[in-house]
């Protein structure tokens, strides 16, 4: 009876034993497993209020796991960060927040522009080259001045007085650029070099004077600050001439050195003689 207890005994701590080094060993297997994959989609890198066009620095990469990807999440990818920029935020969007398809309008959908305006506003588009256009560093959101180029061929003006930039609009909204309001995407690098269409937001009087500048002479692109001043908003500032840039055309337009006296003669003999 003895002999019997003690064998029930040592097989119920053999047992006992046995299952416990089986659970450790489960679960260290468990915590050195394959490590889960995780996919980096975009999300919101700042607070995006409803009606920006999206921009690079608004988009950042966050990782998920794969069960937990919300439907249609884009993910981080180079093409997929280009397709999305100058997008419209339709709804606004907190840090972190994916950016889904149906929070964002493309260039290129249906009613984009009209989307994009704000009420009251117009959509005009100028033509710029890769100079003018300050070499494809402009992109849709930003604020810009317009300036225009002339030349006055008029001979009865002086030299200096012949060229002439001055300020047609300031600080407008730029809301498309040629491929990206039609493609949603980059120009090619052949395009690049070649005219380009900026399309601007302003109002109906100020697309009349783009209309009429782009007859008068050449058009340019001045981006301004991200921080816009508060308060009114600053006057224009005059025209610039030519003889201001160069000394050379101030100094070819000013007039020649007059004698520092005039001598009047009256008959053969009387002279008058007059000192300045």
């Amino acid at each position: 009876m003895i002999v019997r207890l003690a064998l029930f005994t040592m097989l119920a701590v053999g047992l006992a034993g046995f299952g416990t080094v089986a659970w450790l060993q489960t679960h260290q297997a468990a915590g050195h497993g394959t490590p889960v994959s995780k996919v980096d989609i975009l999300v919101a890198a700042e607070p995006l209020r409803a009606g920006s066009l999206l921009q690079p620095s608004d988009m950042s990469g966050a990782p998920f796991i794969q069960a937990d990807i919300p439907v249609g999440a884009t993910i981080d990818t180079p093409a997929n960060r280009t397709a999305l920029i100058g997008a419209m935020i339709r709804q606004s969007l907190a840090t972190g927040s994916p950016i889904l398809p149906t929070a964002v309008i493309r260039p290129g959908d249906h009613g984009f522009l009209a989307a994009a305006l704000q009420p009251g506003m117009r959509a005009v588009s100028v033509g710029v080259d890769a100079i003018t256009g300050t070499a494809g560093l402009i992109w849709p959101g930003d604020r810009v001045d317009l300036l225009l180029t002339q030349t006055l061929n008029d001979p009865n003006l002086p030299v200096g007085r012949r060229v002439a930039a001055e300020t047609v609009l300031s600080d407008v909204r730029v809301i498309a650029i040629d491929q990206r309001l039609v493609q949603g995407g980059d120009a090619s690098a052949h395009n690049e070099s070649l005219a380009r269409t900026v399309t601007l937001e302003v109002s109906a009087e100020a697309a009349e004077s783009v209309a009429v500048a782009a007859h008068l002479g050449p058009l340019s692109l001045v981006v301004r600050s991200a921080e816009r001043p508060r308060g009114i908003a600053a006057e224009p500032p005059p025209p610039v001439w030519g003889s201001q840039v160069s000394p050379a055309l101030a100094q070819s337009a000013a007039p020649a050195n007059l004698p520092d006296k005039i001598e009047v003669y009256q008959g053969s003999t009387e002279k008058t003689e007059y000192n300045f």
